[in-house]
């Protein structure tokens, strides 16, 4: 006769649980702080690039400034860290040229680890 032991895993699914449950929460930690600047960028493209496919079609003209204070609001409402002067705006009404852009970097901070997004939105009315 054999004698049989036998050998119990004890908490062994519980501690697959857990481990699965703080992975899940720190992709979704992640998720939570990357993916709204992200959205932001995607929106401040889209109003630039509408801003700058009308500015010259509007009535009366928008200047230079208009156009950096319009964009600028924009960037604000966002929380797009910009500033009037980093914003690039060149305007030439003989040619029909339209050309704006911004260089700006937003710090991501996921407790324990920390790093830079920059964004390069760029802008123009011409035609492809």
């Amino acid at each position: 006769m054999a004698l049989r032991v036998q050998f119990r895993e004890r908490g062994g699914s519980k501690l697959n649980v857990t481990l699965a449950l703080l992975i899940l929460a720190a992709m979704l930690f992640t998720i939570a702080k990357i993916v709204p600047v992200y959205f932001a960028n995607f929106q401040f493209q889209d109003a630039i690039q509408t801003e700058a496919k009308f500015a010259l079609t509007g009535y009366p003209k928008k200047s230079l400034d208009d156009l950096r204070e319009d964009i600028y609001k924009k960037a604000q409402e966002l929380d797009i860290p910009a500033t009037r002067e980093d914003i690039r705006v060149a305007v030439d009404p003989s040619r029909g040229y339209v050309d704006i852009g911004l260089d700006y970097s937003v710090p991501i901070d996921l407790k324990l680890y920390q790093f830079t997004l920059q964004f390069h939105p760029h802008a123009d009315n011409h035609t492809i």
